[in-house]
C-alpha cells in the first residue's frame, strides 16, 4: 500500500502520515464506499482504523488500487467508533 502525502490538504501534525498509514494496516479496518448521491459523483472512500497506539482515525481517501491519497483525516466521533466496534465484533 503506497501513500501520496504530497500537498496534503490537512494539517498532519494532528495526525502524523505513519499513524494514518497504520489505520488502514490495523486487520479490522472498516473501509466504505459512501452511498447516495455523493457516490454517484465521486469516487471516494471512507476508511475507519485504529493506529497502533489505539488512536481512532477516520479518512477520506481515494485509490486507484496502487495509490492512496488521503483528503482528510481525523479522530472518529463516537457514532463512528460505535460502527466501527459493531463491526470489528461481528468478524472475530
Amino acid at each position: 500500500m503506497e501513500f501520496d502525502w504530497l500537498d496534503a490538504s490537512f494539517d498532519l501534525s494532528n495526525i502524523t502520515p505513519k499513524e494514518i498509514e497504520e489505520s488502514f494496516e490495523d486487520p479490522f479496518a472498516v473501509r466504505l464506499l459512501p452511498d447516495g448521491e455523493y457516490a454517484e459523483n465521486n469516487t471516494r472512500f471512507f476508511c475507519l482504523g485504529r493506529s497502533v497506539s489505539n488512536r481512532s482515525i477516520f479518512s477520506l481517501f481515494w485509490t486507484d488500487g496502487k495509490l492512496y491519497r488521503v483528503i482528510v483525516s481525523r479522530e472518529m466521533t463516537e457514532e463512528e467508533q460505535g460502527l466501527y466496534e459493531r463491526l470489528k465484533a461481528q468478524a472475530v
